[in-house]
């Protein structure tokens, strides 16, 4: 069987993965998707991602799903997949693993540059004094950092939420500002208070040909889902603890 479908199956079933690919959640989503199908039957997956060709035919080998081919589409691929033997067990099992997942982060001070070089997976960035109000700093800050990362996720989870609608978004900007309660309690002047976000406004400027009732949807879906926004609005234990060497 060549990997471009000639004929297109019967579908029992089909999930929208807008722009996720194999390693960004997609499977997690392929594999509830497959669950849903009867045994024996079509599962069409939608995906803009072209990498999806080459990785999901790997999955489908290791999960006894045989792999049918693909389509190219206009914008949106299909990539058509048949139930075989993965149990409901072993599916859960792998959902399980993605919810105990665990991120990883490491931080090296640079005593030459007064930074911070810090590490995740195969990236590596400088980052600066947090309490830094110069208008031209060697490395953002710790601060601008999470500031940063909440824009960056909430960004990148309305443009996921919209592809997987079917809203197509030409252009997103996310725009954010906040204040610190008191930084001076950081930098050991004041101990009323604490030197973490007092608060953050912002705007999504988003343009899209979709109505501003869909959009309002999808934002008020992606404020709810945010991995960060739920980090800075939720309690989170923090169990760190310091080895001399």
């Amino acid at each position: 069987m060549t990997d471009t479908i000639t004929e297109i199956p019967d579908v029992a079933n089909i999930c929208d993965g807008g722009n996720l690919d194999c390693g960004s959640g997609l499977l997690l989503i392929i594999r509830k998707a497959m669950l849903e199908t009867p045994q024996s039957g079509v599962l069409e997956i939608r995906s803009t991602e072209i990498s999806v060709r080459e990785d999901l035919p790997a999955w489908c080998r290791m999960t006894k799903n045989p792999y049918l081919g693909w389509s190219a589409g206009t914008g949106t691929n299909r990539f058509f997949v048949q139930r075989g033997g993965e149990s409901k067990a072993e599916s859960d099992a792998a959902a399980e693993q993605a919810k105990n997942y665990r991120w990883r982060a490491r931080a090296h001070w640079q005593a030459s540059e007064n930074t911070v070089k810090v590490y995740a997976r195969n990236h590596g960035w400088d980052v600066g004094q947090p309490a830094s109000f110069d208008v031209k700093d060697a490395a953002p800050s710790a601060v601008e950092y999470v500031l940063n990362a909440l824009a960056a996720c909430l960004a990148m989870g309305l443009q996921l939420r919209a592809s997987r609608a079917g809203v197509t978004i030409d252009e997103l900007e996310v725009a954010l500002s906040a204040s610190i309660e008191n930084i001076n309690v950081f930098l050991g002047l004041e101990t009323d208070g604490h030197a973490g976000f007092k608060e953050i406004t912002g705007t999504a400027y988003v343009q899209s040909d979709s109505d501003d009732a869909t959009i309002q949807k999808l934002w008020a879906e992606t404020l709810r889902t945010s991995p960060v926004a739920n980090s800075l609005t939720r309690p989170v234990p923090l169990t760190i603890e310091v080895k001399v060497l």
